[in-house]
């Protein structure tokens, strides 16, 4: 049983500017490129004068309005186990930034008889293109492989690299180049895979410790250093450490003009759920400002998913995030 399409939209934060923290970031982690800083945001409008009515928390926003906040959830019972089940929630939210170029998926469905769930979080860079993109195909070509139930593993591999081509070929017209991170969990039966390129991020919460399972592509990891040099390309600092001076990731769906030094060859990490108390997936916008234990702590105590990422993206707009900031919250149940 899945019930999903629980989507809600608030107006952004605006009181919590007032109150934040801002954390000086000289480039935002997730932007690839060496550009202008956006322009400041404007200040949150002032409070309506006494004689106007209060104004309503929970008005909705039209969507078309790119400063909501939009968020959601889901829950579903695992295979074969009516006596557990996962609940999962999202939030997005552009932040401080002029553009949003997150995105995320969450999608539940059946292959060969098998139940199975993706939660995915794409985070673009030099434009929204390529992030959309993995939205819309990611998991549908992970469900079309032929060994995606039987070898899950060999398969995450396989699609990440095919879509990555496939991806390249329809943007040989493209004259700017673009890219994306791509963090993503695949529930099959019991077992939950990671599967991670860039520095989007999945950290799990275990007995009630932080645990990532994944680790960020940096270009300043000695392992992606000597891959990088050993291709032929190079890293120098620019604000930050990048590959040919331009990109702050060492691994990216697109990014054609820095192939074949940026890949999108993933790392894998596979557990068992038995173990798991909830998974945190989410864009550097969120990971610039909350540290892994940070973030598990303040989702411990909130039942609610949604509710949970929401309070995970209000906390990283607070703490000063400059960058769109999206996350999945996934809890794992026994009743």
């Amino acid at each position: 049983m899945n019930i999903e399409n629980r989507q809600s939209q608030s107006p952004p934060p605006g009181s919590v500017s007032s109150t934040a923290v801002q954390t000086p970031l000289s480039l935002p982690g997730g932007d690839a490129r060496v550009e202008p800083p956006p322009p400041a945001e404007k200040s949150p409008p002032e409070a309506p004068p006494p004689s106007q009515p209060p104004s309503v928390p929970s008005v909705m926003i039209p969507s078309r309005d790119p400063n909501a906040i939009y968020s959601g959830g889901g829950i579903s019972f695992l295979t074969g186990n009516s006596n557990a089940r996962f609940t999962y929630g999202y939030c997005s939210f552009k932040g401080k930034r002029a553009s949003m170029e997150d995105f995320y998926e969450t999608r539940i469905s059946e292959v060969n008889g098998q139940m199975v769930a993706f939660f995915g979080v794409f985070d673009g860079h030099g434009g929204s293109r390529t992030a959309e993109y993995l939205k819309n195909n990611l998991f549908k070509n992970l469900c079309s492989h032929p060994d995606f139930i039987t070898d899950t593993k060999s398969a995450i591999f396989e699609v990440f690299r095919q879509t990555d081509a496939d991806y390249l070929n329809e943007e040989k017209g493209q004259k700017r180049d673009a890219g994306s991170t791509a963090s993503t969990a695949v529930l099959v039966g019991g077992k939950l895979l990671v599967a991670n390129v860039g520095d989007s991020r999945v950290v799990a919460s275990i007995a009630g410790s932080a645990i990532p399972l994944s680790i960020d592509h940096k270009p300043d990891r000695s392992d992606e250093r000597e891959r990088i040099e050993q291709a032929g390309g190079f890293i120098i600092w620019a604000g930050t450490w990048r590959v040919g001076g331009i990109l702050a990731v060492s691994r990216a769906f697109g990014d054609k003009l820095l192939k074949p030094y940026v890949v999108a060859e993933p790392e894998i990490q596979e557990e068992e759920i038995d173990g798991l108390d909830f998974i945190i997936v989410a864009s550097d916008g969120l990971w610039n400002v909350l540290s892994n234990k940070d973030a598990v702590y303040i989702v411990q105590d909130i039942k609610d998913v949604e509710v949970a990422s929401r309070r995970l993206i209000e906390e990283a707009y607070a703490r000063g995030s400059a960058d769109n900031i999206t996350c999945v919250v996934v809890r794992f149940e026994k009743l």
